[in-house]
């Protein structure tokens, strides 16, 4: 029984990266190239809030109907409230990655910026959302999720 769980978790992790791989494209590129355009040249923070809406919309796709789509809710606006809670906590932590290297550490390239944003922040702000998801978004046990076994009433 164990082993199915073990490997039910590792279809899900595998499937949450691929996602996020989709995403992490999204975001790379969006964000490079308004990094690279005069209006958003000194405004790293506005271009990462920017690029990484758009890699939420693409992972909110992947993540409702593949990653955790047994265990999507009936209630989509709900759940969509809620991934993008967590989609944004994600954000927040990749900012602050990118805050601290862009005006603390001054390393201020755009090679540098990405690998603030992109690598260390969507590495720790992955860990997070994938955690969020599992246990609060897409848990299994709530009541509205789409095939969830609702326990006869006892009489």
């Amino acid at each position: 029984m164990r082993a199915l769980a073990d490997r039910a978790l590792v279809q899900q992790l595998t499937k949450f990266a691929l996602v996020g791989g989709v995403g992490f494209v999204v975001d790379t590129v969006a964000f490079t190239l308004l990094r690279l355009t005069p209006l958003f040249e000194h405004s790293p923070l506005k271009a990462g809030i920017i690029s990484t809406i758009l890699a939420i919309g693409a992972n909110w796709i992947g993540n409702r109907y593949w990653t955790f789509g047994p265990h999507r809710s009936t209630r989509g606006a709900k759940e969509g409230l809620e991934f993008v809670a967590v989609s944004v906590l994600g954000m927040l932590v990749a900012l602050a990655c990118l805050a601290f290297s862009h005006y603390v550490l001054d390393l201020r390239t755009v090679l540098a910026d990405n690998i603030a944003k992109n690598v260390v922040g969507l590495v720790l702000g992955s860990i997070i959302r994938f955690a969020l998801y599992r246990y609060w978004v897409y848990h299994p046990a709530r009541r509205d999720r789409v095939g969830a076994r609702v326990p006869e009433p006892v009489e």
